[in-house]
């Protein structure tokens, strides 16, 4: 696609435009610890996140059965909604560059692998209750790579899939835009490395997320 033909910009939330990374990372530790598990390394937790939880527990411990994965989630809830009492801060440059794509007349939406009730505390906290056009978590959609969340956003926004950009930064998010028939943007300060994101043939690949915005202005 050409930066000019875009309508309707769909951003991850962790590791996208907060700074949560590390957080997550946290939280599934403890909660592996207080579950009595092996802990996993920071490796391979990253590698999970952008998952709907329940699906990125079962992947870290396969073998986990069903009451243990309720325990689980619970001890995680627990310590990150205490982390988030301050909430990650959005990345550098996420604020300017979100305020003149509303002001460019983009459309906005969220697809994020959080829950429900843990991305509308987030959105609350940075007073974007009503700033995007539609959000969509995983615990209300399939989870990601189905393309069920984006086809939802394309259906609420009126836009076809060529006229649209995942923007995120786990190979989740990028094999989601794939299947929806849709073009990415990868960015590289999140969860996953650039060199296994690029795997997934991102349209654009960037370091600071005012890149996106500079990418998008070209005209020729």
């Amino acid at each position: 696609m050409h930066p000019s033909d875009c309508k309707l910009l769909i951003f991850d939330w962790d590791g996208t435009l907060a700074d949560s990374i590390g957080r997550i990372v946290e939280a599934m530790h403890v909660a592996s610890e207080r579950s009595g598990f092996e802990l996993r390394d920071d490796f391979a937790v990253k590698g999970i996140i952008g998952l709907g939880l329940p699906e990125a527990i079962r992947t870290l411990y396969p073998d986990i059965g069903d009451a243990q994965l309720v325990e689980f989630r619970e001890y995680y809830a627990d310590h990150y909604i205490a982390a988030e009492a301050v909430p990650s801060p959005l990345f550098e440059g996420v604020l300017e560059s979100m305020e003149a794509f509303r002001a460019e007349g983009y459309h906005l939406a969220v697809a994020t692998g959080k829950a429900r009730r843990g991305l509308d505390r987030v959105l609350k906290a940075h007073g974007w209750e009503r700033y995007f056009d539609i959000t969509r978590a995983a615990d209300e959609t399939a989870s990601k790579p189905h393309p069920l969340m984006l086809e939802q956003i394309l259906a609420h926004c009126e836009v076809r899939p060529e006229q649209a950009l995942m923007v995120g930064d786990s190979s989740f998010d990028l094999q989601m835009a794939r299947n929806a028939g849709m073009a990415s943007v990868a960015v590289s300060y999140g969860a996953q490395s650039i060199e296994a994101l690029k795997l997934f043939e991102p349209r654009l690949a960037i370091d600071r997320f005012s890149e996106l915005h500079a990418w998008l202005n070209q005209r020729a």
